[in-house]
């Protein structure tokens, strides 16, 4: 019987075969990586912010005990140190889903790398717009919405990252550097319109349910937009990928 090199059981061997497929994830197995990739992108988010802020709590509680100076600079460093392991945890979820059509560490690198400079900017940027602006009704509002553009605009960051990897494997990719911008003005709106709706939540556990509903439509949308454009990319015709182990 022949193999069909579409088929979960044929991916590895349609990277030997002369012509393996037109797309970087064949149409017979969009729906399956679409799940996939949503569903990991979810756990990693989940699992990379409870380990993150585990990880930051231990050092903070075991350095106020013995340290006495410069707590700020700690606080700090312990700050970017549970922001490198959530990249991790998050990007290498994805990874995990990604490593059969391409070799998984370059996804991972990139993602984290390219995910902590986004966050760094975006904080950066935030941080300096909120110290230029006053306690007035019209300063808070420019100034979320200037915080807003700012965090959008931090996504291409991320997006040049993983853009390395993928126009290796794929053609016509340029496009890929403002996609993760449009993840993060969809989340945006989501915040924006969950600030709308919050005086509708009973006020007992209107924070819990903003959070948790924030966190978990943020983490969906940072699967499904990517996932998204992953099935539409088509394979390098002058470089096959390669799986990686």
């Amino acid at each position: 019987m022949q193999t069909d090199s579409n088929s979960p059981d044929g991916v590895a061997s349609a990277n030997n075969e002369p012509n393996p497929g037109k797309f970087l994830i064949p149409r017979s197995q969009r729906q399956r990586f679409f799940i996939q990739f949503t569903l990991m992108t979810l756990i990693g988010w989940v699992v990379g912010g409870v380990a993150s802020i585990a990880l930051e709590k231990i050092i903070l509680q075991s350095l106020s005990s013995s340290v006495a100076t410069q707590p700020q600079t700690w606080s700090i460093l312990v700050r970017s140190l549970s922001n490198v392991l959530f990249a991790i945890i998050f990007a290498a979820d994805q990874s995990l889903v990604l490593s059969r059509y391409l070799p998984g560490w370059q996804w991972l690198f990139a993602t984290s790398v390219g995910w902590l400079i986004a966050n760094g900017v975006s904080t950066a940027w935030i941080n300096y717009i909120s110290t230029i602006a006053s306690s007035s009704p019209e300063d808070t509002l420019i100034l979320g919405f200037l915080s807003a553009i700012a965090y959008i605009i931090s996504g291409i960051w991320l997006g040049i990252c993983q853009w390395l990897v993928l126009r290796r494997y794929t053609a016509g990719i340029w496009w890929w550097n403002f996609l993760p911008s449009i993840s993060f003005f969809l989340i945006a709106i989501l915040v924006w319109l969950l600030f709308l709706v919050q005086n509708l939540i009973p006020e007992t556990n209107r924070n819990f349910i903003l959070y948790w509903s924030g966190q978990g439509f943020t983490a969906i949308i940072l699967g499904i937009i990517p996932a998204i454009g992953l099935c539409t990319l088509k394979r390098n015709s002058h470089h096959q990928s390669g799986i990686s182990g």
